[in-house]
């Protein structure tokens, strides 16, 4: 039996053991891919194949599917509709970042294996513009702050910088340790620009200009824009220091 496995409902959690009262490190969105590794009752073991990420999934949350996907989920949640008919919405939604496999587009709709989905929700996997992995940025933009989320529904502060590079088909580690090591271009403070990481221990923000920055920030519980200086003063009051900036391309 293929060890392959897709996320089929519109997210599920990855914990570190089999068991959902522990700790919940990521989230997976629909059609993102699963490597199983071993069954542990309820759960499968192994890792997700864009960031090579272990834990425990509930098994109810995958299948086998051979689909290939051609488009992703582009907005914070794009809503299904029975057919194709604006006024047959449902309350059934995708997250950012979903994949799905779209069977033909029409004027305002999109027929796709889950259902129909307004075009401008969606972004053809031919079609993304990797330079400019910031495009989304107000996705995420004052939305709750939720340690090991991945979605608009709860994010923290390395889930928004690999969310965003994952939009752009961008590999991207899930914790802020491991991002400060795979992104190997420093900088100093005097060069920030748009797009540069700013790490702490267990933190990273997301430059926006030289002066501002925008991340999921614990104490603010969302996602907020501030000034650089301000957060660096902030975290530094909790003896963590700026660490680094990287430069991701």
């Amino acid at each position: 039996m293929s060890k392959v496995l897709i996320c089929k409902i519109s997210k599920a959690t990855l914990y570190k053991k089999p068991n959902i009262k522990s700790e919940q490190l990521k989230e997976m969105v629909y059609g993102e891919i699963f490597i199983k590794i071993k069954i542990q009752g309820n759960f499968y073991y192994g890792f997700t194949q864009y960031d090579r990420y272990y834990g425990y999934i509930k098994k109810n949350c995958l299948e086998y599917n051979s689909i290939k996907n051609n488009f992703l989920v582009n907005t914070g949640k794009a809503y299904l509709y029975k057919n194709y008919n604006m006024k047959s919405k449902t309350n059934k939604f995708l997250y950012f970042n979903s994949r799905i496999f779209v069977k033909f587009v029409n004027k305002k709709l999109s027929a796709s294996n889950i259902g129909w989905i307004k075009n401008s929700d969606l972004k053809s996997l031919k079609k993304l513009n990797k330079k400019n992995y910031l495009e989304n940025i107000n996705v995420f933009n004052k939305k709750k702050y939720l340690w090991g989320g991945n979605t608009v529904d709860g994010i923290d502060c390395s889930g928004l910088v690999q969310e965003l590079m994952k939009n752009k088909l961008i590999k991207c580690p899930r914790d802020s340790k491991d991002q400060e090591i795979f992104f190997k271009k420093s900088i100093t403070r005097k060069k920030i620009k748009k797009g540069d990481l700013l790490f702490w221990k267990g933190h990273v923000a997301i430059a926006l200009n030289k002066t501002k920055c925008i991340h999921a920030y614990g104490p603010s519980k969302k996602v907020v824009k501030m000034k650089i200086s301000t957060v660096i003063s902030k975290l530094a009051k909790k003896s963590l220091k700026l660490s680094s900036i990287k430069r991701p391309f």
